[in-house]
């Protein structure tokens, strides 16, 4: 009989339970607060590790805007001939997604409640580790949705 931690499909609902066993309680250590989540992807098989990716990619396409780099603090965006991190503005994103579904969905919906001054980049490395933990192998999967910053190109047209 197989681990039940296999049998569960890879779906959005699943992405978001594996996004709630991050262990919050070491905050500050990045690592930490994903071991759970990174060991628990990496019993799943590849084709759920590139799912989880997938859709991880799509969600930080879809904050991938103009109103959302507007609202994230110190290094908002400002106009196209002020100096703005597209790193920056992508690790942000990362932490709306790591804040969790209820939080991601009122993110999405109002701009202004992106996280401020606030960055989770390594929420981007766990398929990665999962997958070579997993398989002792690079991860070299290219997801549908390029999640880099201007890559939504609908999103990032000047409002009037």
């Amino acid at each position: 009989m197989g681990n039940i931690e296999n049998k569960i499909i890879m779906d959005e609902n699943e992405f978001w339970n594996i996004i709630s066993i991050f262990d919050w309680k070491y905050i500050g250590n990045d690592d930490k607060v994903l071991k759970r989540a990174i060991n628990y992807l990496a019993k799943k098989s590849n084709d759920d590790i590139h799912k989880f990716y997938e859709i991880l990619s799509q969600l930080l396409y879809d904050l991938d805007g103009i109103e959302y780099a507007k609202n994230i603090g110190e290094d908002s965006y400002i106009d196209e001939n002020s100096y703005f991190s597209v790193d920056w503005f992508l690790y942000v994103r990362c932490a709306v997604v790591a804040n969790g579904s209820t939080y991601y969905y009122e993110v999405l919906n109002n701009p202004k409640k992106m996280p401020k001054d606030m960055e989770f980049e390594s929420l981007l490395y766990i398929a990665h580790e999962s997958y070579n933990k997993k398989n002792n192998d690079e991860f070299d999967y290219v997801p549908e949705y390029d999640f880099e910053t201007f890559s939504n190109k609908e999103k990032w047209l000047q409002r009037v």
